[in-house]
């Protein structure tokens, strides 16, 4: 019974619990039993809150029609500030800090009915498309204990993947929701700037980052959009409201598209064999479903890598000393993990004059880019070069300079960080296995705020090369 139940969907486990075939409780029961089970070796949990969990779900009676009444979520360690519940960044220097409230994201998921079962692990402040934290240690992938999950969102992701839950919260200033999304054999949705907001936080000044949900198919994906989708008071970016809700554009049928598609990093990094394989196999399928395909991509920006390691950079020290003083602490050098003092330390050489210069190439690259989407709807990239790596595979050798490791993961993850400056929506589906049989996804961009462009493009793809029921061994099926 644990099994079939975990074996559902969000919204397949929110109608049998409306339903009265199952309990919230029964559901949330067979999540805790998943987690002592499988959690021990991959590592997805730093922090759960089971009794409460279970508390929570006695109170959701049949007849509930919240959204996602009763369903057991997870919450990434990172961003998404939970009141009652540990909140560390993935950071030795914020001890045990506990909010005291919830930031808007888990705010919306609670008032959908949804009950938060623990927080999963990241890497500190989210910097590395890893997931391996010096305080809680590496995260592994339910597809190859001796491989990454990927990152910034791994915990979530492999939490998912696993079968422990059907949907877990991450957040994405890179790729950190299309990255494990790829690596686990997800559906990772990047939304457009401003669509989820960050609340209380401020965000950073480019707003790269936003807030997303990891899950097996585009339906439990998109309704988890629109319920988190929506301005908050102060928040210096917002998106414009959809026409209809993102739920309805993942049951339609899309439009024959303009696809453009590409295999060449913009970088220059080589792509693996299992990487093109799997594009050329999505671009054959769009192709066979009605869309116009076609090789292209908006030309290669030569500056952006420093200009885009020069915000980041600044945003670390941002994310770092903003975190910290929420617990009443100041930054100490010592108590972080050398690759981020060394990414504090970049900052401050910094001067305001190269801030604000790397800041106004991104905007400018940002409109060259943005003009592509003016002969095409659509672009089909991987979503990574390489497959999953192994564990402790990205980072420098020893003696080397921790920065190091930034260098080694652009040639893992260069199709993913322009769309963050760009602000477009950017989908991974897991459309392909290597020979190996590990997930490989594709990435979809779409136009400026046109998530309903992807969700119903990415809908099509998912009913005519089915992925949900492709799981590892010994997740529910």
């Amino acid at each position: 019974m644990a099994a079939e139940t975990l074996a559902l969907t969000a919204l397949e486990q929110a109608a049998a619990i409306g339903s009265g075939e199952l309990s919230a409780t029964e559901v949330v029961e067979a999540t805790l039993e998943a987690i002592e089970r499988l959690d021990p070796e991959l590592n997805a949990f730093v922090t759960l809150c089971g009794e409460r969990a279970l508390e929570e779900s006695r109170a959701v009676a049949p007849g509930d029609s919240r959204p996602l009444a009763g369903v057991p979520v997870a919450i990434k360690d990172l961003t998404a500030l939970t009141e009652g519940v540990r909140t560390t960044m993935g950071m030795e220097a914020m001890g045990d800090w506990v909010p005291s409230r919830d930031s808007s994201t888990v705010r919306r998921l609670r008032r959908a009915g949804a009950i938060v079962v623990g927080k999963t692990s990241t890497p500190e402040l989210g910097i590395l498309p890893i997931t391996e934290p010096a305080r809680f240690g590496p995260t592994r992938n339910p597809w190859d204990r001796a491989r990454t999950p990927g990152g910034s969102s791994g915990g979530s992701a492999a939490a998912v993947a696993a079968g422990m839950v059907a949907l877990a919260h991450g957040s994405d200033g890179g790729g950190s929701l299309r990255i494990p999304a790829s690596c686990c054999g997800l559906v990772g949705l990047k939304p457009s700037r401003g669509r989820i907001s960050l609340a209380p936080a401020a965000g950073d000044v480019l707003g790269l980052g936003t807030e997303g949900m990891l899950s097996r198919t585009v339906a439990d994906t998109a309704v988890a959009l629109d319920l988190l989708a929506g301005y908050e008071p102060g928040d210096p970016h917002w998106a414009p409201p959809p026409s209809a809700p993102f739920a309805a554009a993942a049951r339609s049928e899309p439009a024959p598209l303009r696809v453009a598609y590409t295999t060449e990093a913009p970088n220059g990094a080589p792509v693996a064999a299992a990487c093109v394989e799997a594009v050329e196999a999505a671009a054959r399928l769009l192709e066979s479903l009605g869309h116009q395909v076609e090789e292209a991509a908006p030309e290669p920006d030569e500056r952006f890598i420093e200009a885009f390691l020069a915000v980041w950079t600044t945003g670390v020290e941002q994310g770092a000393t903003g975190y910290l003083s929420l617990r009443g602490a100041e930054l100490d050098l010592e108590r972080v993990e050398p690759l981020t003092r060394e990414m504090i330390e970049g900052a401050r050489s910094l001067s305001t004059l190269q801030l604000l210069q790397a800041i106004e190439h991104l905007r400018r690259s940002t409109r060259r880019v943005v003009l592509f989407w003016s002969g095409y709807d659509v672009l089909l990239t991987p979503t990574l070069a390489q497959p999953p790596l192994r564990i402790g595979e990205m980072w420098a050798p020893a003696g080397e300079p921790a920065v190091g490791t930034l260098l080694r993961s652009a040639q893992f993850v260069p199709f993913t960080p322009q769309w963050n400056v760009t602000g477009q929506p950017a989908i991974s589906l897991p459309l392909h296995l290597s020979a190996e049989g590990l997930p490989i996804g594709v990435q979809l961009v779409g136009p400026p705020a046109g998530e309903d462009v992807l969700l119903a493009l990415a809908a099509q793809l998912e009913q005519a090369a089915p992925w949900a029921q492709r799981r590892p061994a010994g997740a529910p099926a």
